[in-house]
Order: C-alpha cells, then sequence, then structure tokens
C-alpha cells in the first residue's frame, strides 16, 4: 500500500501536540453549529412563506442543505422568478461545495465508504471550522461536530420555521429572508484577502445588485458568477503588460 500523502499545511499526528485541545476544538465547532444552525427557523418561514409546502420545504434543508443556495431559490421563487432560473441560481452557488470537497478530502482523508456521507456536510461552515485546525485530528473532529450539530439544528428549526410561518406572518416584514445572506457573508467575508479577491467580490456585488431591477428574478445571481473569470482575465493582462514593460527595460539597460 502506498504511503499517505499529507499536505504540507497540515500535521498529521493524533498526539495533539501542537494543535488545540479536543474541547476546545468541540466548543468551537459547537458554537457555529448552534449559531448557524438556528438561522434555518428563517429559511423555514421564508420558504413557507413563498409558496412551498412544509414537505417540499423540509425535504430542501435535508437534501440540499447549503444555506446560501436554499434563500436564493425561495427568494427567487417569492420574487415571481422561473423555478428553473431559480434552480440554475441555486446550482451555481452550490458548486462551490465542490471546491471545497477537493480540499477537504487530502485534509480529512476518509476512508472511500465514508466520504459520500461526508460529502453532504462540505457547506462553508464545516470548511471555515476544519480550516482552521493544524492537525488532522482536530480537522476531523472540527468537521464532523460542526457538520452533525448544524445539520441536525437546521433541519429542526427549518420544520419548526415552516410550521409556525402562519402565525408569523409577512417574512418581509420581519426581514427574515435577509438571515441566511447575511450569515453567509460573514463567514465569507475572512475569506477575502487578497486584491484579485477584493475586486471579484467588488464586482459580484455590482453585477447582482446593479441587474436587480432589469432581470427577471434569478438571473443576476447568475451574471454575477462572471465576475471571477472577468476579474481573472484582467488580471493576467496587467499582469502580460508589467513583465513586458520589465523585459522592455532589463533589455534596454543590457544596452
Amino acid at each position: 500500500m502506498a504511503e499517505e500523502t499529507v499536505p504540507a499545511d497540515i500535521r498529521s499526528d493524533d498526539s495533539g501536540e501542537g494543535g488545540k485541545p479536543d474541547a476546545a476544538v468541540v466548543r468551537d465547532a459547537l458554537g457555529v453549529g448552534v449559531a448557524v444552525g438556528l438561522s434555518g427557523f428563517a429559511f423555514g418561514v421564508t420558504s413557507a412563506g413563498s409558496g412551498l409546502t412544509v414537505l417540499q420545504t423540509c425535504a430542501l434543508s435535508l437534501l440540499v442543505f447549503t444555506g446560501a443556495s436554499q434563500f436564493a431559490l425561495v427568494g427567487a421563487l417569492a420574487g415571481g422568478g422561473n423555478p428553473f432560473t431559480a434552480a440554475a441560481g441555486a446550482f451555481f452557488l452550490g458548486v462551490r461545495n465542490a471546491f471545497y470537497g477537493l480540499r477537504l478530502s487530502q485534509l480529512l482523508a476518509l476512508p472511500r465508504a465514508v466520504r459520500p456521507f461526508a460529502a453532504q456536510w462540505v457547506i462553508d461552515e464545516t470548511t471555515a471550522v476544519a480550516l482552521a485546525q493544524p492537525t488532522r485530528r482536530g480537522v476531523r473532529i472540527g468537521f464532523t461536530v460542526t457538520g452533525l450539530s448544524l445539520y441536525v439544528l437546521w433541519n429542526l428549526t427549518t420544520l419548526l420555521g415552516a410550521l409556525g410561518a402562519e402565525a408569523i406572518g409577512d417574512t418581509d416584514a420581519w426581514g427574515l429572508d435577509a438571515a441566511g445572506p447575511a450569515v453567509f457573508l460573514a463567514l465569507l467575508a475572512p475569506m477575502v484577502r487578497t486584491g484579485l479577491e477584493r475586486v471579484v467580490a467588488g464586482l459580484a456585488v455590482v453585477l447582482g445588485l446593479g441587474l436587480l431591477p432589469v432581470l427577471p428574478s434569478g438571473v443576476p445571481v447568475l451574471v454575477a458568477a462572471l465576475a471571477a473569470p472577468v476579474a481573472l482575465w484582467a488580471d493576467g493582462r496587467r499582469r502580460a503588460r508589467t513583465e513586458s514593460v520589465g523585459g522592455r527595460d532589463a533589455a534596454e539597460e543590457k544596452r
């Protein structure tokens, strides 16, 4: 059997030396799981308010289990958007989890039989907690505790929100539809560190908000996804020009 490849930025030892105590990892993971899990209530209310049944609402949380995509879907439906457009927007928001999975598969190094089940928990919150741990043991504990607590609480509060939607009344008046996106942005903001990442985020915001009045509900999210390739193309052009100028300067100095 080939020796397991360990990523350079994580320790594979299970001794816990140099890492957080297990209790501290569990505490942090539960904090994230409980805090975010409670916003499932807002999703349940918003989903029921957009016309979905309690069964449909709960099925979304059980099977999709990615808050930003769920809120995007029901938000587009509530705004009168085409169901296929709404589903496409939710899908593209969820694609980011595939990239999370590529990274987490290296850090977790789970048995093949467990990976399909673990994939259901690959979301923003579990990724954030797992990546904050310096050892593989910490990564596994953080991922598991965050995923389990969040999955259970999110689905429970989704059910309670869907059942209590009629008692709450108009969800727009309460602003509950903004709870999910707000949590998503709070988790995403610390990850935007480089200048290029800030440009992508800023351009996506401009495209998404600027096109809301002129495009059908759900479509601005799809268009905002173009921010990344556009910013990368512009950055590549800038680098090419810089290298070209630097090359000419070096050639002139040699003369």
